[in-house]
C-alpha cells in the first residue's frame, strides 16, 4: 500500500480545472480541491519542515492552508489578460527569512500536470538586488563559476529564466561573464516527474536537490549579505 503524500487525483483535479475554469465549477467541487490539493500540499510542507530546518534552516516553512508555504489558487486578475479565476497548478514557496517576497532568494516546488520542478534561486530580483547578483559575479567570477558549475548541482538543475539583449548598464558587452550578467532571472530549476512527485520517496527527493542547490543558494545570499 502506498504511503504517498501527494495523491494522483492532486493532477486529475488540475486538469479537470484547466478545462472548468470558471467559479461556479469550483464552487461545486471545493470540498475534492481541499482534500486531494490543497491538504495534500500542506502535509508535504509539514512533512518537509524538520529536514529542511537542518539542511536550509534559513528558510521559511509554514504547513498552514491559509498565508502558509503554499501558495493561494485564486488568481489576481486585476492587472493581466488572462482573466480565469483560478491557476491550474500548486507553488509551493520557502521564502528566505530576510526576503519580504517571493522575490528574494529561495526554493519553489510546482506541481502541475506535464510539469513539475524545483526552482531554485531568485525570480524577477528587484533592481537593486539583481544589481548586488551582478556585482557579485563581476567581482568573485571564480566564485561563481564554482557555484554555477558545481557538479551535483549541474547534475540536475539548469539556470532558466530571460536575460537582457544587451549588456546592462556599467557592464561591457566583452566582459568575460556577459552571459551571465545579462540574465534578469537568477533561477535554475530541477525537472520532477508525476510518478516522483507522487512516490514514497518524495521527501528524501527534494531534500536531495535542496542540498545540491546550496552552492547557488549561498552564492546569492552572500551577495546580497544575508545568511544561509
Amino acid at each position: 500500500m502506498s504511503n504517498a503524500i501527494i495523491p494522483k487525483s492532486l493532477f486529475s483535479f488540475l486538469r479537470q480545472l484547466k478545462q472548468n475554469n470558471n467559479r461556479e465549477w469550483f464552487a461545486d467541487h471545493k470540498e475534492q480541491y481541499e482534500r486531494n490539493v490543497r491538504d495534500p500540499a500542506v502535509e508535504l510542507v509539514a512533512q518537509l519542515q524538520k529536514p529542511l530546518s537542518r539542511c536550509a534552516p534559513m528558510l521559511l516553512v509554514v504547513p498552514k492552508a491559509h498565508n502558509g508555504s503554499v501558495m493561494r489558487i485564486y488568481r489576481d486578475t486585476r492587472f493581466g489578460k488572462n482573466k480565469q479565476p483560478y491557476k491550474t497548478n500548486v507553488g509551493i514557496s520557502f521564502r528566505h527569512q530576510a526576503g519580504k517576497d517571493v522575490h528574494a532568494p529561495g526554493i519553489y516546488i510546482h506541481l502541475e500536470p506535464g510539469e513539475c520542478f524545483i526552482g531554485a534561486g531568485s525570480w524577477r530580483p528587484e533592481s537593486s538586488v539583481l544589481a548586488s547578483f551582478r556585482s557579485a559575479i563581476d567581482s568573485d567570477p571564480k566564485a561563481w563559476i564554482r557555484a554555477r558549475d558545481n557538479k551535483a548541482f549541474r547534475e540536475h538543475f539548469r539556470l532558466v529564466g530571460e536575460s537582457l539583449k544587451t549588456a546592462p548598464r556599467d557592464y561591457s558587452k566583452n566582459h568575460p561573464m556577459i552571459q551571465d550578467l545579462r540574465r534578469k532571472d537568477l533561477i535554475a530549476i530541477a525537472p520532477l516527474s508525476v510518478a516522483e512527485m507522487t512516490s514514497d520517496g518524495i521527501v528524501d527527493l527534494i531534500i536531495a536537490r535542496v542540498k545540491q542547490a546550496k552552492p547557488l543558494m549561498r552564492f546569492l545570499c552572500d551577495a546580497i549579505e544575508v545568511p544561509y
